[in-house]
């Protein structure tokens, strides 16, 4: 694989459940650490247009024939905004990939998804949809679910694009300036 590979990396703002819309932003990454771009949409707090949204985001970037992976923090947007990561391949024609620091307790949430949605079971389904296979790192091991792209691949571009640490630097970034629109001055991790 090519050196300097460009990746969006994805992440919401920080948020009140009360509020309508959450600002989730992309960071376009020449790896392993370059900054190239920075771009900006919103959806629904525990809606159900995340992939309406990000696929909008993605098919107005300048970049979007270069990029080599949409990596996003998680699954879901603005608590449960669950993102179709199949459809958002579909329609973009990019590998994407989910990045969790921790394995998701799926117990605790199908037991929130059951108490606050009508439609839990869609939602369930999308978050279980692929496997999460964890990926070494040089501290902690990352949880990653992929479409689009193999997983030895996944893994190389996960480990070029962590600077420091043991998080990719796309999502690291994405995390920083989100919550640093929202709050005034970014706080907490990716």
């Amino acid at each position: 694989m090519k050196k300097h590979i460009r990746v969006l990396g994805i992440d919401d703002a920080p948020f009140r459940f009360e509020g309508e819309k959450v600002l989730v932003v992309g960071v376009v990454m020449r790896l392993p650490g370059y900054l190239e771009g920075v771009m900006r949409t919103e959806c629904s707090v525990d809606g159900d247009d995340a992939n309406s949204s990000l696929e909008q985001m993605i098919s107005r970037s300048r970049f979007r024939e270069q990029f080599k992976l949409v990596m996003l923090d998680g699954v879901a947007l603005g608590g449960f905004n669950v993102i179709d990561i199949d459809r958002l391949h579909e329609r973009t024609g990019i590998p994407v990939a989910t990045v969790t620091r921790d394995h998701p307790d799926m117990d605790r949430i199908e037991d929130a998804l059951r108490k606050y949605f009508d439609d839990w079971r869609t939602r369930l389904e999308l978050i279980r949809r692929h496997p999460l296979h964890e990926v070494p790192t040089d501290h902690k091991p990352l949880f990653v679910s992929i479409v689009g792209i193999s997983l030895p691949e996944a893994q190389q571009i996960i480990s070029q694009s962590i600077v420091r640490g043991a998080y990719p630097e796309p999502l690291r970034m994405a995390h920083i300036i989100a919550s640093g629109m929202v709050k005034g001055e970014s706080r907490g991790r990716a």
